[in-house]
Protein backbone atom coordinates (compact mmCIF):
# COMPACT_ATOMS: atom_id res chain seq x y z
CA UNK A 1 0.00 0.00 0.00
CA UNK A 2 1.35 3.41 -0.98
CA UNK A 3 0.46 6.95 0.06
CA UNK A 4 -0.27 9.91 -2.20
CA UNK A 5 3.41 10.65 -2.86
CA UNK A 6 4.35 7.06 -3.59
CA UNK A 7 5.73 6.43 -0.11
CA UNK A 8 4.69 3.18 1.50
CA UNK A 9 1.87 3.85 3.95
CA UNK A 10 2.37 2.69 7.55
CA UNK A 11 0.75 -0.63 8.43
CA UNK A 12 -1.46 -0.63 11.50
CA UNK A 13 -0.38 -3.10 14.17
CA UNK A 14 -2.87 -5.64 15.54
CA UNK A 15 -3.32 -4.85 19.24
CA UNK A 16 -4.84 -6.48 22.30
CA UNK A 17 -8.00 -4.32 22.06
CA UNK A 18 -8.31 -5.31 18.38
CA UNK A 19 -8.21 -8.98 19.29
CA UNK A 20 -10.69 -8.57 22.13
CA UNK A 21 -13.12 -6.87 19.74
CA UNK A 22 -12.96 -9.83 17.37
CA UNK A 23 -14.91 -11.90 19.92
CA UNK A 24 -18.10 -10.07 19.00
CA UNK A 25 -17.37 -8.40 15.70
CA UNK A 26 -15.14 -10.97 13.96
CA UNK A 27 -13.60 -12.01 11.70
CA UNK A 28 -12.03 -15.10 13.32
CA UNK A 29 -8.42 -14.67 14.46
CA UNK A 30 -5.73 -16.36 12.32
CA UNK A 31 -2.71 -17.19 14.48
CA UNK A 32 0.49 -18.96 13.40
CA UNK A 33 3.87 -19.80 14.87
CA UNK A 34 7.20 -18.46 13.63
CA UNK A 35 10.74 -18.84 14.89
CA UNK A 36 12.95 -16.82 12.52
CA UNK A 37 13.03 -13.51 10.63
CA UNK A 38 12.47 -14.81 7.10
CA UNK A 39 9.48 -16.99 7.94
CA UNK A 40 7.92 -14.27 10.11
CA UNK A 41 8.29 -11.75 7.29
CA UNK A 42 6.38 -14.03 4.90
CA UNK A 43 3.66 -14.96 7.38
CA UNK A 44 3.11 -11.30 8.24
CA UNK A 45 2.84 -10.45 4.54
CA UNK A 46 0.37 -13.31 4.22
CA UNK A 47 -1.98 -11.60 6.68
CA UNK A 48 -1.54 -13.52 9.93
CA UNK A 49 -3.19 -11.65 12.82
CA UNK A 50 -1.05 -13.14 15.60
CA UNK A 51 2.40 -14.72 15.51
CA UNK A 52 3.45 -16.96 18.38
CA UNK A 53 7.04 -17.86 19.14
CA UNK A 54 5.99 -21.12 20.70
CA UNK A 55 7.92 -23.58 22.79
CA UNK A 56 7.03 -25.90 19.90
CA UNK A 57 10.40 -24.70 18.60
CA UNK A 58 11.87 -27.45 20.75
CA UNK A 59 10.35 -30.06 18.45
CA UNK A 60 10.25 -28.38 15.02
CA UNK A 61 13.48 -26.32 15.24
CA UNK A 62 15.66 -28.10 17.81
CA UNK A 63 14.58 -31.68 17.02
CA UNK A 64 13.61 -32.55 20.58
CA UNK A 65 10.94 -35.16 21.45
CA UNK A 66 8.85 -32.62 23.36
CA UNK A 67 8.81 -28.96 24.46
CA UNK A 68 10.12 -29.45 28.00
CA UNK A 69 13.83 -28.57 27.51
CA UNK A 70 13.05 -25.18 25.90
CA UNK A 71 14.31 -22.24 27.96
CA UNK A 72 13.43 -18.58 28.38
CA UNK A 73 16.72 -17.77 26.65
CA UNK A 74 15.55 -19.79 23.63
CA UNK A 75 12.26 -17.88 23.43
CA UNK A 76 14.03 -14.53 23.83
CA UNK A 77 16.53 -15.37 21.08
CA UNK A 78 13.86 -16.39 18.55
CA UNK A 79 11.60 -13.51 19.62
CA UNK A 80 14.27 -10.96 18.76
CA UNK A 81 14.52 -12.37 15.24
CA UNK A 82 10.76 -12.61 14.68
CA UNK A 83 10.00 -9.16 16.12
CA UNK A 84 12.29 -7.52 13.56
CA UNK A 85 10.11 -8.90 10.76
CA UNK A 86 6.59 -8.11 11.91
CA UNK A 87 4.87 -4.96 10.72
CA UNK A 88 1.23 -5.90 11.35
CA UNK A 89 0.87 -9.13 13.34
CA UNK A 90 0.61 -9.14 17.15
CA UNK A 91 3.58 -10.98 18.69
CA UNK A 92 3.19 -13.44 21.58
CA UNK A 93 5.94 -15.35 23.38
CA UNK A 94 5.45 -18.71 25.06
CA UNK A 95 6.54 -19.11 28.66
CA UNK A 96 8.31 -22.49 28.62
CA UNK A 97 8.23 -25.28 31.19
CA UNK A 98 9.23 -24.18 34.73
CA UNK A 99 9.51 -20.51 33.73
CA UNK A 100 6.37 -19.70 35.76
CA UNK A 101 6.70 -22.08 38.71
CA UNK A 102 5.62 -19.35 41.16
CA UNK A 103 3.91 -15.99 40.65
CA UNK A 104 7.19 -14.22 41.37
CA UNK A 105 9.16 -16.32 38.88
CA UNK A 106 6.38 -15.90 36.31
CA UNK A 107 6.44 -12.12 36.60
CA UNK A 108 10.23 -11.95 36.29
CA UNK A 109 10.33 -14.16 33.20
CA UNK A 110 7.36 -12.46 31.56
CA UNK A 111 9.22 -9.19 32.01
CA UNK A 112 12.27 -10.68 30.29
CA UNK A 113 10.20 -11.71 27.29
CA UNK A 114 8.80 -8.21 26.88
CA UNK A 115 12.05 -6.32 27.54
CA UNK A 116 14.54 -8.63 25.82
CA UNK A 117 12.51 -10.58 23.28
CA UNK A 118 10.43 -7.79 21.74
CA UNK A 119 7.13 -9.48 22.56
CA UNK A 120 3.82 -7.70 23.00
CA UNK A 121 2.24 -10.42 25.16
CA UNK A 122 3.09 -13.75 26.79
CA UNK A 123 1.29 -17.10 26.81
CA UNK A 124 1.35 -19.65 29.58
CA UNK A 125 -0.23 -23.07 30.03
CA UNK A 126 -2.60 -24.02 32.83
CA UNK A 127 -5.93 -23.21 34.41
CA UNK A 128 -7.05 -22.21 37.89
CA UNK A 129 -3.68 -23.22 39.35
CA UNK A 130 -1.91 -20.43 37.45
CA UNK A 131 -4.60 -17.76 37.89
CA UNK A 132 -2.54 -15.89 40.48
CA UNK A 133 0.49 -16.00 38.17
CA UNK A 134 -1.61 -14.43 35.43
CA UNK A 135 -2.97 -11.81 37.81
CA UNK A 136 0.54 -10.76 38.82
CA UNK A 137 1.74 -10.47 35.24
CA UNK A 138 -1.34 -8.56 34.07
CA UNK A 139 -1.04 -6.21 37.05
CA UNK A 140 2.44 -5.30 35.81
CA UNK A 141 0.97 -4.21 32.46
CA UNK A 142 1.89 -7.31 30.47
CA UNK A 143 -0.93 -8.88 28.41
CA UNK A 144 -1.39 -12.62 28.95
CA UNK A 145 -2.82 -15.25 26.64
CA UNK A 146 -4.02 -18.37 28.45
CA UNK A 147 -3.88 -22.00 27.33
CA UNK A 148 -6.21 -24.80 28.46
CA UNK A 149 -7.06 -28.35 27.38
CA UNK A 150 -4.12 -30.40 26.16
CA UNK A 151 -1.04 -28.89 27.78
CA UNK A 152 2.18 -30.02 26.07
CA UNK A 153 4.26 -29.01 29.10
CA UNK A 154 2.44 -31.62 31.22
CA UNK A 155 2.75 -34.35 28.60
CA UNK A 156 4.22 -36.81 31.13
CA UNK A 157 1.41 -36.27 33.63
CA UNK A 158 -1.19 -36.60 30.86
CA UNK A 159 0.38 -39.81 29.59
CA UNK A 160 1.17 -38.39 26.17
CA UNK A 161 -0.40 -36.02 23.66
CA UNK A 162 -3.98 -37.12 24.26
CA UNK A 163 -7.30 -35.40 23.61
CA UNK A 164 -8.64 -33.84 26.81
CA UNK A 165 -12.21 -33.25 28.02
CA UNK A 166 -13.78 -36.42 26.67
CA UNK A 167 -15.51 -37.10 29.98
CA UNK A 168 -18.10 -34.63 31.21
CA UNK A 169 -16.24 -34.03 34.46
CA UNK A 170 -13.03 -33.23 32.56
CA UNK A 171 -14.87 -30.91 30.18
CA UNK A 172 -16.41 -29.06 33.14
CA UNK A 173 -12.97 -28.68 34.71
CA UNK A 174 -11.50 -27.19 31.53
CA UNK A 175 -14.40 -24.73 31.34
CA UNK A 176 -13.75 -23.71 34.95
CA UNK A 177 -10.07 -23.27 34.10
CA UNK A 178 -10.91 -20.99 31.19
CA UNK A 179 -13.19 -18.88 33.37
CA UNK A 180 -10.48 -18.63 36.04
CA UNK A 181 -8.02 -17.36 33.43
CA UNK A 182 -10.53 -14.81 32.19
CA UNK A 183 -11.16 -13.63 35.75
CA UNK A 184 -7.40 -13.33 36.28
CA UNK A 185 -7.10 -10.98 33.29
CA UNK A 186 -6.22 -13.04 30.21
CA UNK A 187 -7.16 -11.21 27.00
CA UNK A 188 -7.52 -14.47 25.03
CA UNK A 189 -7.29 -18.21 25.61
CA UNK A 190 -5.85 -20.99 23.46
CA UNK A 191 -7.88 -24.21 23.60
CA UNK A 192 -5.90 -27.27 22.52
CA UNK A 193 -6.86 -30.86 21.86
CA UNK A 194 -10.47 -31.08 23.04
CA UNK A 195 -13.65 -32.37 21.34
CA UNK A 196 -15.32 -29.79 19.12
CA UNK A 197 -18.38 -29.48 21.34
CA UNK A 198 -16.16 -28.79 24.35
CA UNK A 199 -14.33 -26.09 22.39
CA UNK A 200 -17.71 -24.54 21.59
CA UNK A 201 -18.83 -24.68 25.24
CA UNK A 202 -15.64 -23.00 26.43
CA UNK A 203 -15.99 -20.30 23.77
CA UNK A 204 -19.54 -19.60 24.91
CA UNK A 205 -18.49 -19.54 28.56
CA UNK A 206 -15.92 -16.74 28.37
CA UNK A 207 -16.09 -13.15 27.14
CA UNK A 208 -12.55 -13.16 25.71
CA UNK A 209 -11.59 -14.65 22.33
CA UNK A 210 -10.71 -18.33 22.18
CA UNK A 211 -8.14 -19.62 19.71
CA UNK A 212 -8.42 -23.29 18.89
CA UNK A 213 -5.88 -25.89 17.88
CA UNK A 214 -7.68 -29.18 17.51
CA UNK A 215 -10.69 -27.71 19.33
CA UNK A 216 -13.27 -27.43 16.56
CA UNK A 217 -14.64 -24.69 14.36
CA UNK A 218 -16.62 -22.75 16.97
CA UNK A 219 -13.60 -21.06 18.55
CA UNK A 220 -13.04 -17.36 17.86
CA UNK A 221 -9.84 -18.14 15.98
CA UNK A 222 -7.39 -20.89 15.05
CA UNK A 223 -3.65 -21.46 15.44
CA UNK A 224 -1.30 -23.84 13.66
CA UNK A 225 2.45 -24.42 13.69
CA UNK A 226 3.85 -22.89 10.50
CA UNK A 227 5.92 -25.94 9.56
CA UNK A 228 2.80 -28.10 9.88
CA UNK A 229 0.43 -26.18 7.62
CA UNK A 230 3.22 -25.48 5.12
CA UNK A 231 4.07 -29.19 4.89
CA UNK A 232 7.66 -28.80 6.08
CA UNK A 233 7.81 -30.82 9.32
CA UNK A 234 8.61 -34.50 8.79
CA UNK A 235 7.59 -35.58 12.30
CA UNK A 236 4.16 -36.47 13.68
CA UNK A 237 1.14 -35.09 11.83
CA UNK A 238 -1.75 -34.38 14.18
CA UNK A 239 -5.32 -34.99 12.99
CA UNK A 240 -6.19 -31.29 13.33
CA UNK A 241 -3.50 -30.10 10.90
CA UNK A 242 -4.47 -29.15 7.36
CA UNK A 243 -1.54 -28.86 4.97
CA UNK A 244 -1.94 -25.84 2.73
CA UNK A 245 1.29 -26.58 0.86
CA UNK A 246 3.97 -29.27 0.58
CA UNK A 247 7.01 -27.03 0.85
CA UNK A 248 9.03 -29.84 2.38
CA UNK A 249 8.86 -31.82 -0.86
CA UNK A 250 9.61 -28.70 -2.89
CA UNK A 251 12.68 -27.96 -0.77
CA UNK A 252 13.96 -31.52 -1.21
CA UNK A 253 13.41 -31.40 -4.98
CA UNK A 254 15.06 -27.97 -5.29
CA UNK A 255 18.04 -29.12 -3.23
CA UNK A 256 18.47 -32.23 -5.39
CA UNK A 257 18.40 -30.07 -8.53
CA UNK A 258 21.01 -27.74 -7.05
CA UNK A 259 23.26 -30.63 -5.98
CA UNK A 260 23.03 -32.23 -9.43
CA UNK A 261 23.91 -28.98 -11.22
CA UNK A 262 26.88 -28.32 -8.93
CA UNK A 263 28.19 -31.84 -9.54
CA UNK A 264 27.64 -31.64 -13.30
CA UNK A 265 29.14 -28.18 -13.60
CA UNK A 266 25.91 -26.64 -14.89
CA UNK A 267 25.93 -24.24 -11.96
CA UNK A 268 27.21 -21.61 -11.78
CA UNK A 269 26.62 -20.59 -15.38
CA UNK A 270 28.21 -17.45 -16.89
CA UNK A 271 25.20 -15.35 -15.87
CA UNK A 272 25.86 -16.27 -12.24
CA UNK A 273 29.53 -15.24 -12.34
CA UNK A 274 31.32 -11.89 -12.16
CA UNK A 275 33.56 -10.68 -14.95
CA UNK A 276 36.52 -8.34 -14.98
CA UNK A 277 35.91 -4.82 -16.18
CA UNK A 278 38.75 -3.76 -18.45
CA UNK A 279 39.66 -0.08 -18.15
CA UNK A 280 41.60 1.29 -21.10
CA UNK A 281 44.42 3.64 -20.16
CA UNK A 282 44.58 7.06 -21.82
CA UNK A 283 47.76 8.09 -23.55
CA UNK A 284 49.05 11.64 -23.54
Amino acid sequence: MYGPKGAEAPVRKVTVPDLRARKAAGPPIAMVTAYDYTMALLLDEGGADVVLVGDSLGMVVQGLPNTLPVTIDDIVYHGRAVSRALRRAHLVGDMPFMSFSTPEVALANAGRLIKEGGFEAVKLEGGAEVAEHVRRIVSAGIPVMGHVGLLPQTVHAMGGFKVQGKRESDADRIIRDARALEDAGCYSIVIEGVPADVGARITESVAVPTIGIGAGAECDGQVLVCYDFLGMFRGMRPKFVKRYAELGDQIVHATRAYVEEVRSGAFPAPEHSFGIKVVESKTA
